[in-house]
This record gives structure tokens, C-alpha cells and sequence, in this order.
């Protein structure tokens, strides 16, 4: 797990260990709360525990927080889970990238966004 704040765009980076800044955030980035990194990380632990993921990275932009989720720790991150303000009363500030820069959803509410890549059980 690494932690990352550069002001570069995360889809270009891999997620091998680079040296984290300070662990407490500036205060011109934007982060995620206590309650979506709490809902982003719930869903994050039931993937790993089905072994679809395994790696993850935070970068805290000037303009948007991301959290990026990977397969491999050498690959491309699979999804990418952004909070940007700016968006707030337009599409909504949550969005859910593929690795093709596709949004695969956005919306006002975290928990409906992640709905796209929180596959729950269901019964036939």
C-alpha cells in the first residue's frame, strides 16, 4: 500500500513504492473523509478476500482525491475511485474510472457509486 501526492495523473503511475510526503495532508488537497475511505476500504478488503485485488494507492491532488485499485502491484490499476469537488453540483463529485479512462459511473453519493464494482451475492 503506498501513499502518494504528487500533482501527476495517477493513471500514469504504477504501483510500485514511492517515498510518501508528510502523512497528514496539506491544506489546499483534496481528501477523502473518514466515512468514504471507510466505505471505499470495507469494499476494498471484500475483494481482496476473494483475491480479485491486491494492491492499492491514495494520491491527494490539488483538485481531486483518488484512490486506485490493482490487480498487481506492476499493473495498471484496474479501477479508480475519484472524489472531485469541483463536480459537486453538477454530475456529482464520485466517479468510478476503468483503466481506458471510461467512467463507469458518477454520481452525488459514494455508496451508489461503487455499486458498479460491488458485486454482492445473490441467489438464483
Amino acid at each position: 500500500m503506498s501513499l502518494i501526492s504528487e500533482d501527476t495523473d495517477p493513471s500514469g503511475s504504477r504501483a510500485a513504492a514511492r517515498p510518501a510526503a508528510a502523512a497528514t495532508p496539506q491544506p489546499n488537497r483534496v481528501t477523502f473523509n473518514r466515512l468514504e475511505l471507510n466505505r471505499i476500504l470495507n469494499l476494498y478488503g471484500r475483494m481482496v478476500a476473494d483475491g480479485e485485488w491486491r494492491d492499492y494507492a491514495i494520491d491527494f491532488l490539488k483538485d481531486r482525491a483518488v484512490f486506485s485499485v490493482f490487480r498487481r502491484a506492476s499493473e495498471m490499476p484496474i479501477y479508480r475511485i475519484e472524489k472531485d469537488p469541483r463536480l459537486a453540483r453538477k454530475q456529482g463529485m464520485y466517479s468510478v474510472i476503468s483503466p481506458t479512462g471510461l467512467i463507469l459511473r458518477r454520481g452525488h453519493e459514494l455508496e451508489r457509486v461503487l455499486l458498479v464494482i460491488d458485486r454482492k451475492l445473490s441467489l438464483v
